[in-house]
């Protein structure tokens, strides 16, 4: 039975002259998980919110988006509400109260449930999602991890036949996502529900999925299974092949016909490779960077946000050294984005030394500035073009900055009606024309595509060619793994270690890649796609 149907949709934005969805077709059947992948700015958020009534973008508007036989606009209120749930990138977006249990409670109540039923209702809820000791909690205590299965066991607990996912991990550590994801695919499995999903990582969703279905420019391009995808990916554009999974994306570059989808199945045809053959080279040597001196240096600082709270920093200590990529990693609510206000001076350390190039964190005159993880605190105009005006750069400079982070054609839009990876790149192009000497990034590819990810190294790389340091806090390990120099954990509030990348992800087990993941029983230090490849064809020569 098909439950979503949409004919012909086509949709623009007040005072767009293109459209954002050009002649879109596809039909969804009851209990398929459907993935859906593209380029940020492609479309996705913008056709997710079209198959959710309340959600349905202001604009130009043609064809038809069918729900159960019925247009979708025609839905009642309630039904709306219950039936079609949706999960958005944010976990703060979506949570309107305090505690867990009014969280749970919340819909219910607005639908007019009668006592009895929502206590029954969020009592199994709390018990299928493991929050019963998290049941009278504050929400502002929970990590990010724990508000996001709230925000799904909010979405359940109204008993929706379809919930749609728009980048539901891209602000979780990756544990908390591994397990957010666990909980999606298990939802579709036993209960039958339908899930429509947008994710950039893909290494845990693709097997899951009944379907992929990608965008490019508006339109539909490609819509099949993962296994028919994975045999023709060879002759899909760049930017499909790099969003793949890593077994998909290696094996692609070895052998021909249909790919392995998990790192379980990559490991087993890699090994299938090597059955009968000596090995003579096993391992990537790291590389080395000469270390001149430091940009930062940060001495048993603590720091907590209330005087009689809990240490949130406790005693840290953490050299970066000048002109390097250096990543911060770790669990959410680790205290990684305060490590970083405190860095930009938005926030004073309760004790401590902090030094910038050498001097004091209060005396230096180095420019410092820092990219939030809502970017849209850096918008205050109407326009990208007018938000990079405010810097009053040169308009050399600007021109630039502009080509540079790709949004030439962004100008004319307003910062706030973009997707949330061109959101990230007029904010960095915004950032960029101050000509930092060390900049600060929370966050960075958060909404990013694979291929702009690519982009966006090869603008880190620049700075660094010039001399920038770049310390950036991410959950994104496969970015880090390419573009990072060096790593470092945060864990109860301190630098558990810095390490050259290399030799951080090549010794972590949950931190790490899925190239090392599906190589490590074979080769020593194989941490991206490229190093797996380099030693299978230097082992099978």
């Amino acid at each position: 039975m098909e439950q979503i149907i949409c004919k012909n949709l086509s949709f623009s934005y007040p005072l767009s002259d293109s459209n954002t969805l050009e002649s879109i077709n596809f039909s969804i059947k009851k209990g398929e998980f459907v993935v859906l992948c593209g380029k940020s700015g492609c479309g996705k958020t913008t056709l997710l919110r079209h198959l959710k009534k309340e959600l349905t973008p202001a604009g130009k508007r043609s064809g038809e988006v069918i729900f159960n036989g019925a247009e979708i606009s025609t839905l009642g209120d309630r039904d709306a509400a219950s039936k079609i749930g949706f999960v958005m990138q944010n976990p703060e977006s979506q949570i309107v109260t305090d505690k867990v249990w009014h969280e749970l409670a919340f819909g219910l109540e607005n639908l007019g449930e009668d006592t009895a039923s929502i206590r029954l209702k969020t009592a199994e809820m709390a018990t299928y999602f493991g929050m019963q000791d998290m049941f009278d909690q504050k929400i502002s205590e929970l990590s990010g991890g724990k508000k996001q299965m709230l925000n799904l066991a909010s979405v359940m607990v109204m008993n929706p036949e379809i919930i749609i996912f728009d980048e539901p991990t891209s602000q979780l550590d990756p544990i908390a996502a591994g397990n957010f994801l666990t909980a999606v695919s298990k939802i579709n499995r036993e209960l039958g529900i339908t899930v429509v999903m947008t994710e950039h990582r893909l290494e845990e969703v693709f097997s899951c999925a009944d379907r992929v279905i990608v965008m490019d420019s508006g339109r539909i391009t490609i819509d099949c299974t993962p296994d028919e995808l994975s045999e023709k990916i060879s002759g899909t554009d760049e930017f499909v092949k790099l969003a793949m999974p890593a077994s998909i994306r290696i094996h692609s570059q070895l052998s021909k016909g249909k790919s392995p989808l998990t790192v379980n199945s990559g490991a087993k045809w890699l090994s299938s490779l090597f059955e009968e053959k000596k090995l003579e080279t096993t391992r990537i040597e790291p590389k080395e960077f000469e270390i001149k001196s430091n940009a930062i240096e940060i001495k048993n600082v603590f720091f907590r946000y209330e005087k009689n709270s809990t240490d949130i920093i406790k005693n840290l200590s953490l050299d970066v050294p000048e002109g390097s990529i250096f990543a911060v990693m770790g669990g959410n609510a680790a205290g990684k984005s305060t490590l970083l206000k405190i860095l930009s001076g938005a926030l004073k350390p309760v004790s401590g030394k902090i030094k910038i190039f050498g001097e004091n964190i209060k005396k230096s005159g180095a420019s410092v500035v820092a990219m939030p993880q809502s970017v849209e605190a850096l918008f205050t105009r109407k326009t990208v073009r007018e938000e990079l005006a405010e810097m009053k750069a040169s308009a050399e400079k600007t021109e630039e900055v502009i080509i540079l982070t790709r949004i030439a054609g962004l100008l004319d839009r307003h910062p706030y009606d973009v997707s949330g990876g061109e959101m990230q790149r007029v904010a960095l192009a915004k950032l960029l024309l101050k000509d930092p000497g060390i900049l600060l990034l929370d966050e960075p590819t958060k909404g990013m595509d694979a291929e702009f990810k690519t982009v966006f190294a090869e603008i880190l790389y620049k700075l660094k060619s010039k001399g920038k340091t770049v310390v950036m806090v991410s959950h994104d390990i496969e970015f880090c793994s390419v573009c990072a120099d060096f790593c470092t954990m945060i864990f109860d509030g301190a630098a558990a270690c810095v390490r050259d990348s290399n030799s951080f992800f090549a010794g972590n087990k949950f931190y790490t890649t899925s190239a090392n993941r599906l190589s490590r029983h074979i080769f020593e230090n194989c941490v991206t796609d490229k190093d797996v490849i380099e030693l299978c064809k230097k082992n099978l020569k």
